[in-house]
């Protein structure tokens, strides 16, 4: 997911965050096998081997998400400004990843980026999973309304 919302203007993270949502979204629908591979359930009796690619490519797509949390935190950041979040309360080979990228971020900002990307993934997921289908007869209405809720809740408007 690295390159999601990359054509959004970086001045503007509401349109940034939308840009990423849209197209994370957009490439589950059309992809739901890999959806599935990627974020379900594991294969019964699969143990992945230690120090995998599974991890790596969560922390990847964290540290993307991370960037859409970068820029968003000159906005948001008074939101938490009472934070407890501290580094250890992270994995290290995300903030392996994550640090480097954006010295600047504390730690509420990568629990921000996670906060974001469980907002964005969990709607995705019900939708996928066809969890959704007897809920509403318009999924793409309720991720929209909730992508516009999620950058007003971060104190950014988006330009669109």
């Amino acid at each position: 997911m690295e390159g999601f919302g990359d054509d959004a203007p970086a001045a503007h993270p509401a349109d940034r965050i939308q840009a990423w949502a849209r197209a994370f979204r957009g490439w589950a629908l059309a992809n739901p096998e890999g959806f599935r591979l990627i974020y379900g359930d594991p294969v019964p009796g699969y143990q992945a081997p230690e120090g995998g690619a599974a991890p790596d490519a969560a922390h990847r797509v964290c540290t993307g998400i991370a960037a859409l949390a970068d820029a968003a935190w000159p906005h948001t950041g008074r939101l938490h400004a009472r934070s407890d979040f501290q580094w250890s309360d992270f994995d290290a080979g995300l903030l392996g990843k994550v640090r480097p990228a954006f010295p600047e971020l504390p730690p509420a900002g990568v629990a921000l980026a996670l906060r974001i990307w469980g907002h964005l993934h969990g709607l995705v997921s019900l939708e996928i999973y066809g969890h959704l289908r007897t809920q509403t007869v318009n999924p793409d209405k309720l991720f929209h309304e909730e992508l516009a809720q999620l950058v007003r809740s971060l104190g950014v408007e988006p330009e669109e």
